[in-house]
């Protein structure tokens, strides 16, 4: 299920996001964290089941929402969690705004997407 994020989850949220390549950096982890919790248009949802397993992050630019972060804890990965996390961000934000990936997210996107030819991600 996903929630949104809060300030309370901050360390959770840092630490999954550490778990992408291009967030090893405590300090650009920092910014990371803070651009969700200042900006408008910057939204994260941690993906819970008994525990926080993994977290989704979006920006909006007009009726475009790009998931722009998505990282699932290594020890439960290639459970499906992060194709789930995407189709719940795709059903939430679906009738608001154009769901797609941005550059980073593009490949793991498209092969969500792949996976469910019967069902739109």
């Amino acid at each position: 299920m996903l929630i949104r994020f809060k300030k309370s989850f901050e360390k959770i949220a840092m630490g999954l996001l550490s778990f992408m390549p291009e967030c090893k950096d405590v300090k650009k982890l920092q910014d990371i964290i803070l651009e969700y919790e200042n900006n408008d248009t910057w939204h994260l949802f941690l993906w819970k089941e008994e525990d926080i397993l993994g977290t989704i992050g979006v920006r909006t630019e007009g009726n475009t929402a790009y998931i722009q972060h998505v990282s699932v804890n290594p020890s439960h990965r290639n459970m499906g969690i992060g194709k789930q996390m995407i189709q719940s961000v795709c059903h939430q934000l679906g009738k608001e705004y154009d769901v797609r990936a941005d550059r980073v997210t593009e490949q793991f996107f498209e092969k969500c997407e792949a996976e469910s030819p019967s069902s739109p991600v």
